[in-house]
């Protein structure tokens, strides 16, 4: 399947929408996009929503028709991640698996925390920087259990099949052993980055630990189940989530055209000077 992506309004601005094209038809990367991109389900898709080392905060919008990328905002303004040293905004590339939904109505029983209402987090660690929805099909090395004021919120391991070390990297063990302290770093960065925004350092589940490529696939496999729950109406509750498809033809919100504007990209906006400032924060390293 070839995707491409269809930009309406400038980067950095609040009209910024990134939607997802198959074959030039627009799809949601929540609900259209396989989950797997093989028979075997050893190579996934991701959706990349912010490209490594950028500051915005780029997400799949859970509320809007076919689900574009936008960018987060917080009382009316765009928000960004703070430069916490020596990290550079997101130090992977970030994004999300399709047709998973960490489900708010069932609590995990390892975390003892329910689910954060959004589709799986991934962290691509290639050293291609990606594009804002870019689809990449990687495979899966381990997974982060961080919770985040209270809810579970998992972020997978990735790396893109196509990049040199991906032949190397099979399990959790293998990326410190070719890629070491990126694990360390990788926690580091979740921990600290909300400092800056005047709010505590997240916690993790299990001390901290990456558990290995087995527990993500079950993890995973156990969101997908859950999509297909929400996606068939059969969800305790699906939290308001926008669940319009044009590819899910036995689906009730299947919809041949969901009336997404035409392309009408801008020249990104100019960035605010302050989101180029560095954070320094004690015991971090």
């Amino acid at each position: 399947m070839s995707y491409s992506t269809r930009q309406i309004g400038a980067a950095n601005s609040l009209e910024y929408k990134v939607f997802i094209e198959q074959d030039g038809k627009p799809v949601s990367p929540f609900h259209d996009i396989p989950l797997y991109a093989n028979k075997e389900k050893t190579i996934l898709n991701m959706i990349v929503e912010v490209p490594r080392w950028t500051n915005a905060k780029l997400e799949i919008s859970k509320e809007e028709k076919l689900n574009p990328i936008i960018q987060d905002t917080k009382k009316g303004k765009l928000r960004f991640v703070r430069n916490c040293f020596p990290h550079h905004g997101y130090i992977h590339n970030y994004g999300a698996f399709p047709q998973t939904w960490e489900d708010p109505n069932q609590t995990h029983p390892e975390t003892k925390a329910k689910g954060d209402n959004d589709p799986l987090d991934v962290c691509e660690i290639g050293e291609q920087v990606a594009t804002v929805g870019q689809i990449k099909q990687v495979k899966v090395l381990g997974i982060m259990a961080l919770l985040d004021e209270g809810e579970t919120d998992w972020k997978i391991i990735v790396i893109d099949v196509n990049d040199p070390l991906a032949a190397k990297l099979n399990d959790i063990e293998d990326v410190e052993t070719h890629l070491p302290g990126l694990l360390r770093a990788t926690n580091e960065w979740f921990r600290i980055y909300k400092i800056p925004d005047g709010k505590p350092e997240n916690q993790f589940a299990f001390s901290g630990e990456c558990k290995n490529k087995k527990y993500a696939n079950e993890i995973i496999a156990e969101t997908n189940e859950a999509w297909n729950r929400l996606i068939k109406g059969t969800s305790a509750d699906s939290k308001g989530i926008e669940l319009t498809n044009t590819t899910l033809s036995t689906s009730a919100t299947f919809s041949e055209d969901a009336g997404v504007p035409q392309a009408a990209p801008l020249p990104a906006a100019p960035i605010d000077k302050s989101v180029d400032k560095w954070f320094f924060i004690s015991g971090a390293h």
